[in-house]
């Protein structure tokens, strides 16, 4: 595909994709590319669970995060005009606001929670969608997530959608229009990391859209680990807020995400289990 001057044309297997070349957050050599937009960080983060809108800030610009998730539940972006508001400390001209459904447990809650989302945000289009299925565990109710994102998506939305490790759930999300499919590597805020790398595995081969972990990251080698499996990128929150230094662990998850995606895209050498082999050549020792 030719792309003309001002743009860049970027392609997922049979699937072009042309982003303008004026767009500060394209990254020209790798960009995370969703609903049609480039991004330079593939870290994806939370603002919940910091001591102060402060702490909130210094955490996300040491991630080097361009994607900021909002509980639109829990959080105030201006629905409660005698509160401090977030929008004050991480204003949509410097980031890209994911609000969420977050506390959601069922579709008709997170269908009316994202409206209010689009209406505060200013007719907002990209949301991330998740649907709880109880309060003990936080696993998704893939029925009422799969209801709510077909109502969205004919409503305009660009939905990103926290579900399941079940390749088929993955599979119909996708083939109903969401822009992007997250499944969890363990439950939401249990820092227990990918428990079931083979699923996620499955899900990327079949993908088209990315696919990025969302839930259960505790440190920086899960971030490593999720990237190196061919993750486009991860989405965390209680990892970095309730680490004893959410500053110094939101840099060190920038790097994790970084040095993980390098080293899927230089392939690893093949796993041997049968013998091991020197790193430097036999041939020409002297004797």
């Amino acid at each position: 595909m030719n792309a003309p001057n001002d743009t860049l044309a970027l392609t997922h297997d049979d699937d072009p994709l042309v982003i303008h070349r004026d767009d500060p957050l394209v990254a020209y050599h790798d960009p995370l590319v969703i609903a049609g937009r480039g991004y330079r960080s593939r870290l994806l983060v939370g603002t919940g669970k910091y001591k102060d809108f402060n702490e909130t800030r210094a955490a996300i610009d040491a991630s080097g995060a361009e994607i900021v998730t909002v509980a639109i539940r829990r959080t105030n972006i201006g629905q409660n005009a005698n509160e401090p508001s977030l929008l004050d400390h991480l204003p949509p001209s410097q980031f890209t606001l994911l609000p969420n459904t977050a506390g959601c447990y069922s579709a008709d809650d997170a269908v009316r929670t994202l409206k209010l989302a689009r209406e505060l945000l200013d007719g907002h289009k990209l949301v991330k969608l998740e649907v709880l299925g109880d309060s003990h565990t936080l696993f998704p109710n893939v029925r009422e997530t799969i209801r709510a994102a077909e109502v969205l998506i004919k409503d305009g939305f660009d939905v990103m959608v926290y579900t399941s490790d079940d390749p088929i759930i993955a599979r119909e999300l996708e083939a109903l229009g969401c822009v992007a499919i997250m499944p969890l590597a363990s439950l939401i805020g249990s820092g227990m990391g990918i428990l079931n790398p083979w699923n996620l595995k499955l899900i990327i081969e079949q993908s088209k859209v990315p696919v990025l972990v969302d839930a259960g990251v505790g440190t920086a080698s899960d971030a490593a680990v999720a990237m190196e499996l061919g993750c486009a990128g991860v989405l965390m929150n209680t990892a970095i807020a309730s680490a004893q230094r959410p500053v110094l662990m939101a840099s060190a998850m920038k790097k994790a995400i970084e040095a993980g995606r390098e080293a899927y895209l230089a392939g690893r050498m093949p796993r041997k289990s049968y013998a091991a082999r020197p790193s430097s050549p036999t041939g020409g020792l002297i004797g």
